[in-house]
């Protein structure tokens, strides 16, 4: 009998000890759920280097493959936040954007200024005739200012040679710099948006053809936003190129902005899309950057995609920025593609890339004229900041010398 009762109460200490870990266990997690939740609803806790991730591709491929499942995408893809492990000190400080205009200047210079001195040469000399008329055409035509802009310019320089008649050469590079400045048109507005409107980020897709420096273009502008103390998100959906997403997440590490992207080559990219806005909503974040896949400006069926692409974004948050990454080197064949873009999404500016490879600065004034929205940022070099915002006068200051 006392050795039943002596077994009866280990048990009993056994049902005691098993009941307190319970408890603690259960608190322990309770804790760690309330403290996770906490953050996430905290601005200053966005994660600035591990991104978050996309696990399930194919949820949101379903929600989104039809226009007529578009209203049902509600969850999207779950995202997935890692804690926050970065050491802050180790993060690159990108350039401002106003302090790499100088040094960018410099580049426009050199790549420019040959139409500036080809046309300088033409206008300063005497006796001007019919041949030497069809020159300074010839070098803006070449310059890819475009076949109206051209007419258009000559025909102004003429009259003031005509009226005026002195040909000194300071004289006549104020003409062309005026006529110049009129073309590129200042008063177009070339602000990015980047600020929060009301209770949701501002929303900037990413378009253009592939080859264009698109995906390094998004890495460079989220370098330039950071530079100017905006909370910036990622979405990285190009699905199709391989590498992509690890490269646009490499971009957003080096200056602490996170990732949202899938876990698999080819899932569908309009709910990668969604999921950044979405994601970008929940941290409170200034504004949201997609990268979407290049597009051959002549595949329709490409084209309609990224037109859907940008109507699943629009169920959850309106478009504030669509931005066309060109090549500034591909001349008449870049003005095409641009018009191609302008019918599939409702661009509102252009970024010029590769403007310091030759001297095709006209093609600015071309493509603006084409679209009718303005060029707002162009690319100089192969650095990472050397993406800046177009300052119309610097421009053409640069090409008239």
């Amino acid at each position: 009998m006392p050795a039943v009762c002596d077994n009866g109460g280990a048990m009993d200490d056994l049902w005691i000890y098993l009941t307190v870990a319970t408890v603690v266990a259960l608190v322990g997690l309770t804790v760690l759920v309330a403290l996770t939740r906490g953050g996430r609803s905290s601005k200053s806790t966005l994660p600035p280097s591990t991104p978050p991730s996309t696990r399930d591709g194919t949820a949101g491929e379903e929600r989104a493959q039809e226009d007529s499942d578009v209203d049902n995408i509600g969850g999207g893809v779950a995202v997935e936040v890692e804690p926050d492990t970065t050491d802050e000190t180790s993060l690159e400080r990108p350039d401002s954007a106003r302090g790499r205009l100088a040094r960018l200047r410099e580049r426009l210079a050199r790549s420019n200024t040959a139409i500036g001195n080809a046309l300088l040469a033409l206008l300063s000399r005497g006796g001007l005739d019919e041949a030497a008329w069809e020159d300074v055409e010839d070098t803006l035509l070449q310059a890819d200012l475009g076949v109206e802009a051209t007419e258009e310019l000559v025909a102004s320089l003429r009259t003031r040679v005509r009226v005026e008649g002195e040909r000194d050469a300071e004289t006549v590079r104020g003409w062309l710099r005026a006529d110049l400045l009129r073309l590129v048109d200042p008063s177009m507005d070339r602000r990015i948006s980047a600020s929060r409107v009301g209770d949701r980020p501002a929303v900037t897709m990413v378009v253009g053809v592939n080859g264009t420096g698109k995906t390094t273009t998004v890495g460079k502008l989220a370098r330039v936003l950071v530079a100017e103390d905006k909370d910036v998100v990622l979405g990285a959906a190009d699905t199709f190129r391989a590498a992509a997403a690890d490269q646009l997440q490499t971009w957003g590490e080096r200056v602490g902005v996170p990732t949202v992207r899938s876990d698999r080559e080819g899932a569908d990219p309009a709910s990668v899309a969604f999921d950044a806005v979405r994601a970008a909503t929940e941290y409170e974040a200034d504004v949201v950057l997609i990268d979407t896949a290049g597009r051959l400006h002549n595949k329709v069926g490409l084209m309609d995609e990224l037109s859907k692409v940008k109507r699943v974004i629009e169920k959850q948050s309106p478009i504030d920025e669509v931005l066309l990454v060109l090549d500034a080197t591909t001349g008449q064949n870049g003005l095409r593609q641009a018009e191609v873009f302008a019918e599939a999404v409702n661009i509102t500016g252009v970024v010029l890339t590769k403007l310091d490879g030759t001297a095709k600065g006209g093609i600015v004034v071309n493509v603006q004229r084409k679209l009718g929205v303005p060029v707002k940022l162009v690319g100089l070099g192969e650095g990472p900041d050397d993406l800046a915002p177009f300052d119309p006068e610097a421009f053409v200051d640069a090409i008239v010398g």
